[in-house]
């Protein structure tokens, strides 16, 4: 089994409207926002759905740096793609962020200690954009914390990618060579920590997220 649709064998074996009285005005109250001890503030669950979108054919220029940041509402971290090891993948991210592919999405799966995984606008864990892009990642290739890589099934060949990602909260995930590299964590490691503890133990390795973690926008900057 592969860290994508399903879990990869390593994980499982390691582990208001206003009302108007007469002429005077009702002012709408304002809403009131909900924070849990992790400090992330309590969000209604968007609804899933099913999206396709065009595979880009330019690559992302090699002499540029790409960067993208996820903002949740437990905080915001960014992303540096991997732009030269992985030029399908990174272009491949960087369109789809272009297109607002992952603002209302969720991480679907969180496994504390392990990796926190999203990119998937059904919220079902089995969703993508409708095509897929192939980086083979170097036989040396660890995915150890702060490497964010892309989920597969294991019926496709190493570094096959969609739009599903996950990003490494152990040391070493100990996961074999087998996940296109996105990038690494540039910015906001203690917010994918935190993000990382809000996961169920007691699901079976299964990552069943124990509040809402949504992606509320995704943005590109080029420097």
């Amino acid at each position: 089994m592969a860290l994508g649709r399903r879990l990869p064998l390593a994980l499982l074996l390691v582990l208001a409207l206003a009302a108007c009285g007469g002429s005077k005005k009702q002012a709408t109250p304002p809403q009131q926002t909900t924070t849990d001890a992790a400090g992330c503030r309590s969000v209604t669950p968007p609804a899933g759905k099913a999206r396709t979108e065009s595979k880009p054919t330019k690559r992302l220029d090699p002499a540029k740096t790409y960067e993208v940041q996820i903002a949740t509402n437990c905080g915001s971290f960014t992303i540096r793609l991997a732009v030269k090891t992985s030029p399908a993948t990174t272009a491949s991210f960087a369109s789809l962020v272009q297109k607002h592919f992952f603002d209302g999405t969720v991480f679907h799966r969180i496994v504390p200690g392990f990796v926190i995984q999203g990119g998937d606008p059904t919220g079902s864990g089995s969703g993508g954009p409708g095509y897929t892009t192939v980086d083979i990642p170097p036989a040396s290739t660890r995915y150890t914390l702060g490497v964010v890589a892309m989920a597969k099934t294991g019926a496709e060949p190493a570094g096959t990618s969609g739009s599903q990602f996950f990003v490494v909260t152990a040391q070493d995930a100990q996961l074999p060579p087998d996940y296109a590299v996105l990038g690494t964590i540039a910015k906001g490691q203690a917010v994918v920590g935190k993000i990382g503890e809000l996961g169920d133990p007691s699901s079976g390795g299964q990552g069943v997220p124990t509040e809402t973690v949504e992606i509320e926008k995704a943005t590109l900057t080029v420097h």
